[in-house]
């Protein structure tokens, strides 16, 4: 199998998306699925080797639901358009997230949705060293792949405890502590996709890292 029969799957459970079609083509899904889990493996084996930090999982385990969650939101489709392929950033709470699907295909990683907690932790990592954070969003190769970091729902100001004129505020006002870059069908299905993925990977290790020492004091 390949990622082009992965697409031409996803393309016909879009056109068809009922459980009734689900059903009539199990066996279709469950051989995609299991290819895309595979690859989760052959991928998760290649970044342990440059990563000593990175603790591997199963690709089943990586591998989302394919299911939308109709409970909270019973005006999406039953099924996605994508699979979903999850996994640890540097072996912490940092997450790093793979999208491979019809509409909208990208590489992210950090924390994107950091609890109460976590979002003081890190806060308090900037206060104390902020410079470190800056060196590696401020990397060129960090910024000609990704741009920087996430900036969907900054603060306008400063955050509670924290002084407007502090000289990481730009930091502090953050709230998601994540980046992400595109990429499209047609990088998914050529020859060199998973030593892509790798590069992308060790490129967002130094951000990991950081943001796992933050969460972890």
């Amino acid at each position: 199998m390949s990622f082009y029969q992965v697409f031409d799957f996803l393309r016909d459970l879009n056109q068809n998306n009922s459980k009734e079609w689900m059903d009539q083509n199990r066996k279709r899904y469950e051989e995609n699925r299991d290819f895309v889990t595979e690859w989760a493996n052959d991928l998760m084996a290649r970044i342990a080797k440059s990563d000593t930090n990175f603790k591997p999982s199963t690709g089943k385990k990586a591998i989302s639901r394919i299911n939308n969650n109709l409970l909270y939101h019973p005006e999406k489709p039953v099924y996605k358009d994508h699979f979903g392929v999850e996994m640890n950033l540097s072996g912490g709470p940092s997450g790093f997230y793979i999208q491979l699907g019809l509409s909208h295909n990208f590489i992210g990683g950090g924390i994107w949705s950091p609890t109460k907690d976590q979002l003081e932790k890190i806060r308090g990592a900037i206060d104390y060293n902020g410079e470190e954070l800056k060196k590696i969003t401020e990397k060129k190769s960090f910024t000609d792949t990704f741009g920087g970091l996430s900036e969907q729902d900054k603060l306008k100001t400063a955050p509670r405890d924290y002084s407007q004129d502090h000289k990481h505020i730009e930091l502090l006002r953050l709230k998601r502590f994540a980046t992400m870059v595109s990429i499209t069908q047609k990088d998914i299905t050529s020859d060199d996709f998973e030593k892509q993925v790798v590069k992308y990977y060790k490129e967002m290790m130094p951000l990991g890292r950081y943001l796992n020492k933050a969460v972890s004091i």
